[in-house]
């Protein structure tokens, strides 16, 4: 991997570990925040192989709310009891209330 994709991921992780308990933000917030609105993939990446850095993985969700990421959990079921055990609810993987929860690091950090 490219150093330039590295300092991207750490970028990515810095911006993760600010979503507060409780609330959740999108790849592509994300993304859009660190100037890089068209690479919401790349922050998944990012997010993908966040596990041994203390970042809060399962507070980032795709645009609509979904856990689209939950399968790089162990465990079943362990983003969303994350998530529940922050008092989100989530119903079919989606964020129950999805808009009340939302954290946008765009305007929470300017």
């Amino acid at each position: 991997m490219a150093q330039q994709d590295d300092n991207f991921f750490e970028k990515v992780y810095a911006v993760a570990r600010l979503v507060p308990y409780g609330r959740v933000t999108s790849y592509g917030a994300i993304a859009k925040y660190l100037g890089a609105a068209r690479s919401a993939r790349m922050v998944g990446w990012a997010m993908n192989g966040s596990h041994d850095k203390d970042v809060p993985a399962h507070r980032v969700v795709n645009r609509v709310g979904l856990l689209t990421g939950k399968h790089h959990f162990e465990g079943t079921n362990l983003m969303q009891q994350l998530l529940e055990s922050e008092g989100i609810m989530v119903k079919d993987n989606r964020i129950v209330d999805f808009e009340k929860h939302f954290w946008d690091p765009a305007t929470e950090l300017a």
